[in-house]
């Protein structure tokens, strides 16, 4: 029956995984279909890739199509300019002409006159420019002119290639981007919002409880790779955020993007033995410290920009991809662990796919081929990266979680009285030493005993017994339970230590616990309960608490034999 009970468990976990992961392609397809539905509308552009005249430095070329042109990187300082005769007919009445730049400012004439600048304040005051698209307003009276592009380049070996040159319809120019990047735009946006949802509820779980830490680090990862993905395509140009902007907050967001894997990897480096690993993570951890301030610090003070430092970066998380890639392998070698392997899974998806977008991007960026172009790959990694970080985290808490609740029973095995369900005298005995270590503190100890149990428990049983015992412990926990601890110290015997030495509040206490009694007495037919106890009472400073307890048991042995000699305890 149990083994059925846990193959059913086990079938409904991943009946909801596979719906879950269902309802985001579907809900992904829908979205996808939506917004390519109208595409081929959309994207109806006029091309102006053809018939240029380029200019670099001092060398011309004649009649270049863009888009086959290569030539040397060009650097810091160089002048670019591009030159054609615009078509004589197109249909598109209010257009927008596209065009790429990277890290370099732009001047456009039509006819020698001046229609469109960007970056060149900037530039003068040493300031990057960015990367991304520029929209300029380009209407159908611009037919048949001729149309110049001036380009001074700001940082050194930017590119080695010109984009495609286009003009779409102006309120049709930012859903082109969109359509175009439309799988980094879901990813960017899932991660950004998943981390942000995720952040909020961590903080508030940071604030009772440093084991959410490690939720946290993959909740800064997922948002910096989110805002890393929508800026990397440009998609976020669709906010009118400036294009140096976009490039800020992209460099800014991978560089941070290490640090929190670092810091998550923390308790997987500390698990072995090995004392060159634990070198080397401390020696990661310094780098991407220094280089993350360092290059912050530079770029903010115009000295060395970001995109000057971005080869050493990938170098960093290159190396650093592949550190966390061996720690797993070891740590695997020794627990052969479930969350271990679906870690080095996850790494193992991370370093191909950002293998190859660092490869593409190289490629790309120095040679001027487009050979690894697929869009969003590192995204794709990185997302199923964070779903196994987020499913290692749910198993090890609930591990963990286990393990207290295993811990907590075992504890309170420890210290409850099995019978009565109050602390016992284990529990008692370290509650006194640390009252005792208290600086001021003042209290009251109260010593127990039931009349007559041997007698009860001759004449009609040790279940009678037991009942009275019980009874006993209820009555007592009902009037002292509130202003301290009560305790079964065995047999008939308990006690009460209450965090107050007023006197007045005893004499209230001894009233209260008299008329408990005879409620208890009046519920249970026969019980015939009576209690004798004595107390003492004094200060952490002046007293010891092991004799006030001696005083308070001398104090009940003497009202016990005064009930004995009343026959009060006979009575009852």
């Amino acid at each position: 029956m149990k083994k059925k009970d846990t193959l059913f468990r086990k079938f409904i976990k991943v009946f909801w995984v596979v719906y879950a992961i269902a309802s985001v392609i579907v809900t992904i397809s829908k979205a996808d279909a939506l917004i390519t539905k109208d595409y081929p509308v959309i994207s109806q552009h006029v091309s102006l890739d053809d018939s240029w005249d380029v200019t670099i430095n001092n060398n011309d070329y004649h009649n270049i199509s863009i888009g086959d042109f290569q030539f040397q990187p060009v650097d810091k300082g160089d002048n670019i300019t591009l030159q054609r005769i615009l078509p004589e007919n197109w249909d598109i009445i209010e257009g927008a002409l596209r065009i790429h730049i990277k890290q370099s400012s732009v001047r456009m004439f039509i006819d020698n006159e001046l229609i469109y600048e960007y970056g060149y304040n900037r530039a003068r005051q040493g300031k990057t420019l960015g990367n991304g698209y520029l929209f300029i307003n380009f209407p159908s009276k611009y037919k048949g002119k001729t149309l110049k592009i001036q380009l001074t380049v700001t940082e050194d070996n930017v590119f080695t290639k010109f984009d495609s040159i286009r003009i779409y319809e102006w309120e049709n120019a930012y859903r082109v981007i969109m359509t175009e990047n439309r799988i980094p735009m879901f990813l960017g946006s899932f991660l950004v919002i998943l981390g942000i949802v995720a952040g909020v509820i961590t903080i508030f779980a940071l604030y009772n409880s440093i084991k959410f830490l490690k939720l946290f680090c993959v909740t800064m990862f997922s948002i910096c790779m989110g805002l890393w993905t929508l800026c990397y395509y440009k998609v976020i140009l669709i906010f009118s955020i400036p294009l140096y902007s976009v490039s800020l907050i992209e460099y800014i967001s991978l560089y941070l993007a290490p640090l929190p894997v670092t810091i998550y990897m923390h308790e997987d480096v500390q698990k072995l033995k090995n004392k060159v690993i634990k070198l080397f993570y401390k020696i990661l951890v310094t780098i991407q410290l220094i280089t993350v301030v360092t290059t912050m610090i530079l770029h903010t003070l115009d000295i060395v920009h970001f995109a000057a430092t971005l080869k050493y970066m990938h170098t960093i998380i290159f190396c650093s991809l592949i550190y966390f890639f061996i720690v797993l392998v070891l740590n695997l070698k020794s627990s052969h662990q479930t969350e271990t392997r679906l870690f080095l899974v996850g790494m193992l998806v991370v370093i191909i796919c950002v293998t190859y977008d660092l490869i593409g991007y190289s490629i790309k960026r120095y040679l001027g081929n487009t050979l690894l172009s697929l869009k969003g790959v590192s995204s794709i990694g990185i997302m199923v990266f964070i779903f196994i970080l987020i499913a290692i985290f749910y198993m090890d808490m609930t591990k963990k979680v286990m393990q207290e609740t295993e811990r907590n029973f075992l504890l309170k095995s420890a210290y409850t009285d099995e019978m009565t369900q109050l602390h016992n005298r284990r529990y008692c005995t370290e509650y006194m030493q640390n009252i005792q270590n208290k600086q001021d503190c003042s209290y009251t100890v109260i010593c127990f005993d039931l009349n007559n149990l041997k007698v009860i428990n001759d004449t009609y049983g040790h279940a009678r017994g037991d009942i009275l015992i019980k009874s006993a412990a209820e009555v007592i926990a009902e009037t002292f339970k509130e202003y301290g601890i009560v305790a079964r110290m065995g047999g008939d015997e308990f006690i009460a230590i209450l965090e107050t030495a007023d006197i007045n509040k005893i004499k209230e206490l001894e009233i209260k616990l008299q008329k408990n009694i005879d409620k208890k007495n009046k519920e249970i037919e026969d019980l015939n309960m009576s209690i004798a106890y004595g107390y003492a009472y004094g200060n952490s400073l002046q007293n010891n608490i092991e004799k006030l307890y001696q005083e308070a048991d001398d104090h009940m042995y003497e009202h016990k034999m005064k009930m004995k000699q009343s026959g009060i305890a006979a009575q009852r």
